[in-house]
C-alpha cells in the first residue's frame, strides 16, 4: 500500500459534550479539502473497485477516546475500507452551559482527525 493523501481536520461540539459528534465533524472537515480524482486518472481505479483498492486510516484525538462511536465516523467515508483508531488528545475548554441545547456542563469538546488514504498497487 502506498500513501496517496493525508489530511487533518478539526471538529467541535459546542453544546452537549459529545465526542462522537466532534469526531465526525473532524473527519468530515479533513475530507472536505480532498478530491481523490487521481485514483481514477492516475491509478486507473474505477468506482467499482475503490473498496478493494483504497484503505482509509483515520486517527481521532479526543478527550474521551473510549466514548467515540467508530461506526459513526466510518459512515463519513463513501468508499474504501475504513479503519478508525481513537487516541487521547483533542481539547476540552470552557464554554457556556445552556440546558436547552443539551449541555451537561459548560465545556466545549474539540476533536482532531488525521485521515490517510492508501492505495493498493
Amino acid at each position: 500500500m502506498d500513501r496517496f493523501v493525508i489530511e487533518i481536520g478539526m471538529g467541535i461540539d459546542f453544546h452537549g459534550q459529545d465526542v462522537t459528534r466532534a469526531a465526525v465533524k473532524a473527519a468530515k472537515d479533513a475530507i472536505s479539502r480532498s478530491c481523490l480524482i487521481g485514483l481514477e486518472e492516475v491509478c486507473g481505479f474505477s468506482q467499482d473497485n475503490f473498496d478493494e483498492n483504497v484503505l482509509i486510516d483515520v486517527t481521532i484525538g479526543v478527550t474521551r477516546p473510549d466514548e467515540v462511536d467508530k461506526e459513526e465516523v466510518i459512515k463519513c467515508f463513501p468508499v474504501g475500507k475504513v479503519s478508525v483508531r481513537t487516541v487521547y488528545g483533542g481539547l476540552k475548554t470552557e464554554g457556556l452551559y445552556f440546558a436547552n441545547f443539551g449541555d451537561k456542563d459548560d465545556s466545549i469538546e474539540v476533536a482532531v482527525a488525521s485521515v490517510s488514504v492508501k492505495i493498493k498497487k
